[in-house]
């Protein structure tokens, strides 16, 4: 072989994946011209578990010399001084406003982020409150403060999005920021909600020793617009921030944030989204029905799954899969109750949980009486104040084993369950409007045609999964990123209707700088 690198893909047998001489020898039966001492590091793996032998599939890059690891300290070592004539405010730290930021540096100019919530740290006492207490503060929970929904939701980084920009570039700087490096190899990477806090509050201190800014407990309720372009914004207590452009990244669950945009007739609209439940099974039997072992290897993680059904041309499909993961609650104000999903890095709980949803429409929702922009956004209010109506006050969510929730019949006792506040039995079709609940239960009976022991008493649904992605969208300019009527204005990440995770809203982040520094060059 020559001194150039070359790369093979072979297969495994799942419990050979640590074995190294293995490895070796699967390596030379491809390449028959390798000398007996070669240098190999894996690029990709993936598992294929159709079989009764479950194998990992390996693309490994292969050298006669040591294979140089990159460390991607460069990515975030070597920005150029910024340019003071050029700011932008970011309203936003989740992963569309700190990626936003990122790329600013990278093009000389100074990003301003103001968050509602609070950093990563102090946030942590709000999510106690919220679970144990069942307290909700309006501005620092699962989905508000630094880091955005993502930082406590899992952390899960893989996406359809592959046209919106680098995929590869998002991972190596979340590894640059202390992600394992694992994340450039897994086929489904993933963080995990314990290691997600210290790489958000590196990426902050990445923005402030850069000469960028980071300003936490700043709610914006309202915004400076003049000659037709916005100039900036107000928060709560008064103080002004003005700046060149500014880019609003606040998340789907930022409602007032549409409502200040209606407010100032800034025009927004309604768009698709979906809603259901949580369906919480015990990971051993999830494990026993993707790997057909019982226990689980432990050269094998915690199997997911992901299943798709359609019921009179809707879709009915699995959402934010969590193996070994916790069910949290996610409400973003007193008197609603959402539950998401997460896991930690190790995957070890346990349990497996994974919402359950159904698409709706703009036609579901004009058909069942929702009309006007607000419409998908009403439907999820009623949704979700009904079911904290219907209990005792608390975050305690109602539930129902899943064969008895697809026959409508009650569930007298309920087993046990990762969701802290607590669960209790009901009837989840007193939830959801009728047309929605008989999506649900008929799309989860064609799941258990497809995956065999999944309907199960052993498994429960706990209402209500609804916070899937934003009711609203934000229009913008497909070339410009900028809102179509208000100069100034760049719409961004899951809360404008173009991301819909982390790594979507990360690079959406990068895209809408790009467009920003565009801007700021012409005028």
């Amino acid at each position: 072989m020559s001194e150039k690198q070359d790369i093979v893909e072979i297969r495994i047998p799942h419990n050979k994946i640590e074995d190294d001489n293995f490895i070796r020898e699967k390596i030379r039966a491809k390449k028959k011209n390798l000398g007996k001492h070669f240098f190999y590091h894996i690029l990709k793996r993936s598992i294929d578990a159709r079989q009764k032998i479950i194998y990992y599939l390996l693309r490994v890059e292969i050298s006669n010399q040591k294979i140089k690891v990159q460390d991607f300290y460069n990515l975030i070592s070597n920005y150029p001084a910024l340019n003071p004539n050029k700011e932008v405010l970011i309203i936003g730290a989740g992963p569309a406003g700190y990626f936003a930021a990122l790329e600013c540096l990278r093009l000389g100019i100074k990003p301003i982020v103001l968050d509602r919530g609070k950093d990563v740290r102090a946030r942590r006492r709000d999510l106690k409150a919220i679970q144990q207490d069942h307290k909700v503060n309006p501005h620092s929970n699962y989905c508000f403060g630094e880091g955005g929904a993502g930082t406590y939701s899992d952390g899960k980084l893989y996406t359809r999005s592959h046209k919106r920009g680098k995929i590869q570039n998002v991972l190596e700087l979340l590894v640059a920021h202390g992600a394992h490096r694992d994340i450039l190899v897994e086929a489904h990477p993933h963080i995990g909600s314990n290691k997600l806090p210290g790489i958000v509050s590196k990426i902050r201190e990445t923005i402030e020793s850069n000469g960028g800014e980071v300003i936490f407990n700043c709610w914006i309720t309202d915004l400076i617009l003049e000659d037709g372009k916005l100039r900036g914004a107000i928060n709560y207590d008064g103080k002004e921030f003005r700046a060149n452009a500014t880019i609003i990244a606040t998340g789907h669950s930022a409602r007032d944030m549409y409502k200040l945009l209606d407010d100032k007739k800034i025009n927004i609209e309604a768009k698709p989204f979906a809603i259901g439940v949580r369906v919480e099974h015990p990971q051993v039997l999830i494990d026993k029905i993707q790997y057909k072992q019982e226990p689980r290897s432990e050269f094998l993680p915690a199997a997911p799954y992901k299943l798709v059904s359609q019921v009179e041309g809707k879709g009915v499909f699995s959402f934010c899969m969590c193996p070994g993961g916790l069910i949290v609650p996610a409400a973003t104000s007193p008197g609603e109750i959402v539950v998401n999903g997460m896991s930690l890095s190790k995957r070890d709980s346990p349990f497996a949980n994974s919402g359950v949803v159904t698409e709706i429409s703009l036609e579901d929702l004009s058909a069942n009486g929702y009309t006007g922009t607000f419409a998908g956004l009403d439907l999820q209010k009623s949704i979700e104040q009904k079911v904290f109506e219907i209990g005792d006050g608390s975050q305690k969510a109602p539930a129902q084993r899943l064969l008895d929730f697809i026959e409508g019949k009650d569930s007298t006792d309920l087993p046990k369950t990762s969701y802290i506040p607590g669960i209790y039995p009901a009837q989840i079709s007193e939830v959801f409007p009728e047309w929605i609940h008989q999506r649900l239960r008929e799309g989860l009976n064609m799941f258990g045609k497809k995956m065999k022991s999944y309907l199960t008493n052993e498994a429960i649904v706990v209402a209500t999964e609804s916070r899937t992605s934003s009711p609203i969208k934000i229009p913008r300019n497909r070339e410009s990123y900028m809102h179509d009527d208000l100069v100034g204005f760049f719409p961004c990440g899951e809360g404008a209707g173009y991301a819909g995770g982390i790594l979507s809203a990360a690079m959406d982040g990068q895209n809408v700088a790009k467009g920003v520094a565009r801007f700021l060059n012409q005028n």
